[in-house]
């Protein structure tokens, strides 16, 4: 009589781990970890969708928490989070994101880079430049006495995010980080775009970074482009979208 539980104990001991391993997601081809850059006036938090529709697939994502008080600090805080990644990473950029990857992007590990509105700077550029060549359709950053900048928060929604309701894009407006107006006037020091494989997103209803700029920009660094229509948050009203352009980066890696 005791010969039947020890077997059928036995049975599910050796079913423990497989039952384990078929929860899991397969291991991705390609680049494995994926490091994402937040842009200006908001924080990492609006990735999270983009993080769990990626984590699913088997991807590692970090998404770097940047401290907006210098370009040199952004970049720093990018390097950090490169530094843990173990093997090839995608590196992703939002809007003043982009900046930021452009120049922490030459990290050997990196292997390829994903602009999502982002702006993508030549070495000598500054992101304040690029803005100013063809501006956007609003005019909606403040600057304060102390240099820093702001988003106009009672355009939040329709400049910023028209796509999302706005219950989050008034949490958004009121929970803002503040940029100083130096990140934007600082020269870009490298350009990883000239030496890696770049994809850029164009958010078609951007009314806080002109359309025609990202275009133009992307154009220029030989990125390949995929249009989506959204506003600027477009990796928070289209995320399924965004993610499928960061995997298709992730998959090309060899």
């Amino acid at each position: 009589m005791r010969l039947i539980p020890t077997f059928a104990l036995t049975a599910l001991a050796l079913a423990a781990p497989m039952l384990v391993s078929a929860a899991e997601p397969a291991a991705p081809a390609g680049a494995k970890n994926i490091v994402i850059v937040h842009g200006a006036f908001v924080d990492g938090s609006g990735w999270h969708v983009v993080h769990d529709i990626l984590i699913h697939k088997g991807y590692h994502v970090s998404v770097v928490q940047q401290p907006h008080t210098s370009l040199d600090a952004d970049v720093a805080a990018t390097r950090e989070i490169l530094d843990q990644q173990v093997g090839p990473v995608v590196l992703v950029g939002h809007s003043s994101g982009g900046t930021v990857i452009s120049i922490a992007g030459v990290r050997d590990k990196v292997k390829a880079l994903v602009y999502v509105a982002g702006l993508q700077p030549e070495v000598g550029e500054t992101s304040g430049q690029l803005l100013r060549s063809m501006p956007s359709p609003s005019d909606d950053v403040k600057a304060t006495q102390d240099g820093h900048l702001f988003f106009d928060r009672a355009k939040f929604n329709a400049d910023f995010a028209a796509d999302l309701t706005t219950n989050r894009t008034d949490f958004m407006a009121a929970s803002q980080v503040p940029v100083t107006a130096s990140s934007f006037a600082t020269q870009v020091w490298a350009a990883a775009w000239h030496n890696k494989p770049t994809y850029g997103i164009v958010s078609t209803e951007d009314r806080a970074l002109s359309p025609d700029l990202q275009r133009w920009m992307y154009k220029r660094a030989g990125s390949k482009v995929t249009e989506i229509k959204a506003s600027h948050a477009v990796y928070m009203s289209q995320p399924e979208e965004v993610a499928k352009v960061i995997e298709e980066a992730a998959l090309a890696v060899k």
